[in-house]
C-alpha cells in the first residue's frame, strides 16, 4: 500500500530524435526518442474492460493492425479518490502531515485503461535479448498509475553500468470490495489477473523491443510488492515461465481472509452504485455492468480508504475468492507451493507512521486497546491482549524508531504506528521468509533513509527515491535483474556485498543516512513482538 508522490515522468522534455518504430503483428507502433532511451507508451495489452467485460477477467486482444501512436501514457484505471474523511479523528499536526502527503494533481482515470509501457535502450534491437524489469505500482489496491514512475531512469542507469535492461510497466484494474457474489461469479482479485495478462503480453511481444522473455523480473512497491508475492503464490506456485525473479519493496502476503469477510463493504459498494436489489447474487454484476463509470467511481468513494479511521483495515485488500486466490494469503504461504525464483524483499523502518495519522485522535491506552479489539479482532479482546503487552505505550519503543520521545504527536501515536507497521509489513515478510529461504535465494533490506523526517521518520514509500532517483538501490536492482544476484561483478567501491538471507544468519542490507550510507545488519529487531504479531494475524486475518 502506498501513495506515490513526486515521480511524474518528464519524457516530453527529452525528445531529441526521429520517432522509433516497432511492429507488432500487423500494427505499427510509434514511440518516443529520449536520447539514450526510447519509450513506447499506452499500448493496449487486453480488451477494454467496459460494457459486458467490466468486472470480468482480462480478455486477450485481437492481433494488432494499423498505425498506433505510443507516445503518451494511457489513463489510470477508475479508482477511489483519496480524501481525508472524518477530520475530527485526526490530530491537527497529523492532519497537516497527511494533507501534505496526499497533495498533488488528480489522476486522469478511465475504464479503458489496460495498457502497457516499454522503455528500452535506444540501441536495442529484436535480437538484443535484454533482461526485463516488470514494474507494478502501489496505491493500497485503491489508487495508482504507471505514469507516476520514470522507467527511463532505470534504463539509463543500466546503460551506465554496462548491464542494459528493458523497463515495463502496466496500468491495471484496481480493487473493488468483494463478497459472496464475487465467489459465485468467479471474478475476484482482477488486478492480479491483469498483471498476469501483462506478463503473457511480455512473453509474446517483448523480444520486438529487445527484451528477453526468459529473463523477466517482476518488481513492485507496496500493493505492487504484495502483488509480486501474489504472483509467486498463484497457480500453486507455477510461474509458467512468466518470470524468473521477484523484487518486492514494502509488501509480502498479507494476513487477509476471505471475500465473505468483506461482505458488509461489498453491500455498501453495491448499494451506492444503485444495485442494492441484486445483493448476494451473481446477477449483481449484471446490474453493475449497466451503470455508468461515474456510478462505479462514486461507489468506490462511498467505501473507506486507507486514510479513513479504520486505516489498513479499510477492506480493499486481496481476499481468498476460491479461484485466483484459493485460500487466505498466509495460509497459502504455509500450505501451498511458492514459485521457486530468487527474491529480494525488504521494508522501510517506519512503515506504519503514515497509516497511524488518520486515527490519531486515539490518545489513551484504553482507546488504543478498544480500537485494536474492534477493528482488528471483531471484538475478541482475548485475542489482542498479547499484542498490548508486546507493543507497550512507551514512546521510546514506538515508531519512528530510534527517536526517543520525539515525534509522539499524541500519547498513542508511536505505539499505533509500530503495531500497524508490523502487522502489515514486517510480520508478513518474516512469515514469508520462514518459508521461502529454505528453497530459493533470498536477499533482504531495511531502509532507514529519511529517519529524521518529522512525525513520519523513514516512512512508507521513502525508499522509492533510492530506486527512481536513481539511487544506490538502483544498481543492486539492475544487477539482480541481469544476473539474479544483486552484487554482480561490477559492484563499485561505495557499495558493500549484500549477503544472502538465511534463517541461521538473518543478515540484511541497511540503507542509512549520513556518511555511512550502507551497512549490514541483523533482521532480529522486535523479534518477540513480531513473533506475537505473526501468531495473532494467522488466527485473526484482516477483512
Amino acid at each position: 500500500m502506498s501513495i506515490q508522490c513526486g515521480y511524474l515522468l518528464a519524457f516530453a522534455a527529452a525528445i531529441c530524435c526521429a520517432y522509433p518504430i516497432v511492429v507488432l503483428d500487423n500494427g505499427t507502433f510509434t514511440g518516443l526518442a529520449l536520447g539514450e532511451t526510447e519509450a513506447f507508451l499506452g499500448i493496449p495489452f487486453a480488451q477494454p474492460p467496459v460494457g459486458d467485460l467490466r468486472f470480468r477477467p482480462p480478455q486477450s486482444n485481437e492481433p494488432y493492425t494499423g498505425p498506433f501512436n505510443a507516445t503518451a501514457f494511457g489513463p489510470a484505471c477508475v479508482q477511489q479518490t483519496f480524501i481525508i474523511p472524518e477530520e475530527s479523528n485526526i490530530n491537527p499536526v497529523a492532519l497537516e502531515v497527511l494533507k501534505l502527503r496526499l497533495s498533488g494533481p488528480p489522476l486522469i482515470d478511465d475504464e479503458d485503461c489496460l495498457s502497457i509501457n516499454v522503455v528500452r535502450p535506444a540501441n536495442a534491437t529484436s535480437v538484443s535479448k535484454l533482461p526485463v524489469a516488470y514494474w507494478i505500482y502501489g496505491g493500497g489496491f485503491e489508487t495508482g498509475a504507471s505514469s507516476m514512475f520514470n522507467g527511463s531512469v532505470i534504463v539509463k542507469r543500466s546503460l551506465e553500468l554496462g548491464m542494459p535492461v528493458v523497463f515495463v510497466s502496466i496500468s491495471l484494474t484496481l480493487g473493488f470490495p468483494m463478497g459472496i457474489e464475487t465467489r459465485k461469479a468467479g471474478n475476484g482479485n482482477l488486478g492480479f489477473l491483469d498483471q498476469r495478462q501483462g506478463l503473457r503480453w511480455v512473453q509474446k511481444y517483448i523480444a520486438k523491443f529487445g527484451g528477453d522473455p526468459t529473463k523477466v523480473m517482476i518488481w513492485g512497491e507496496s500493493a505492487g510488492a504484495i502483488s509480486v508475492t501474489a504472483q509467486m503464490l498463484m497457480d500453486d506456485g507455477n510461474a509458467g515461465g512468466l518470470f524468473r525473479a521477484a523484487f518486492a519493496q514494502s509488501g509480502s502476503p498479507l494476513a487477509t481472509s476471505t471475500v465473505e469477510d468483506n461482505q458488509a463493504l461489498m453491500d455498501t459498494f453495491v448499494d451506492a452504485a444503485g444495485c442494492g436489489k441484486e445483493l448476494r447474487s451473481p446477477s449483481v454484476f449484471t446490474c453493475l455492468r449497466d451503470v455508468s463509470a461515474e456510478d462505479i467511481r462514486a461507489a468506490m468513494n462511498a467505501t473507506p480508504n486507507l486514510f479513513s479511521f479504520t486505516s489498513v483495515a479499510a477492506g480493499w485488500n486481496p481476499a481468498a475468492d476460491g479461484v485466483t486466490i484459493p485460500a487466505p494469503f498466509q495460509q497459502m504461504v504455509l500450505h501451498s507451493n511458492v514459485a521457486n525464483v530468487p527474491l529480494i524483499s525488504g521494508n522501510c523502518d517506519d512503515e506504519g507512521t503514515l497509516f497511524a495519522l488518520s486515527n490519531s485522535n486515539i490518545t489513551t491506552s484504553s482507546e488504543f486497546e478498544d480500537y485494536i479489539t474492534e477493528v482488528w479482532a471483531a471484538g475478541d479482546r482475548a485475542a489482542v491482549e498479547p499484542l498490548f503487552a508486546a507493543y507497550p505505550e512507551d514512546p521510546a519503543l514506538g515508531s519512528p524508531y530510534e527517536t526517543g520521545i520525539a515525534n509522539n504527536i499524541t500519547p498513542q501515536f508511536k505505539r499505533m504506528a509500530s503495531i500497524t507497521g508490523d502487522l502489515i509489513f514486517q510480520a508478513p515478510r518474516r512469515l514469508f521468509f520462514n518459508r521461502v529461504v529454505k528453497t530459493q535465494p533470498v536477499f533482504s533490506y531495511i531502509s532507514k533513509r529519511m529517519n529524521s523526517s518529522p512525525v513520519l521518520g523513514a516512512f512508507h514509500t521513502s525508499d522509492l527515491p533510492i530506486v527512481y532517483g536513481p539511487g544506490d538501490m538502483t544498481d543492486y536492482l539492475i544487477r539482480f535483474a541481469t544476473t539474479l544476484d544483486p552484487n554482480g561483478a561490477n559492484t563499485n567501491a561505495t557499495e558493500i556485498y549484500w549477503p544472502r538471507y538465511t534463517l541461521e544468519t538473518r543478515r540484511m542490507l541497511m540503507f542509512l543516512d549520513g556518511n555511512i550510507s550502507l551497512a549490514i545488519g541483523d533482521d532480529t529487531f522486535r523479534e518477540e513482538a513480531i513473533g506475537t504479531m505473526i501468531e495473532f494475524a494467522l488466527a485473526h486475518p484482516l477483512p
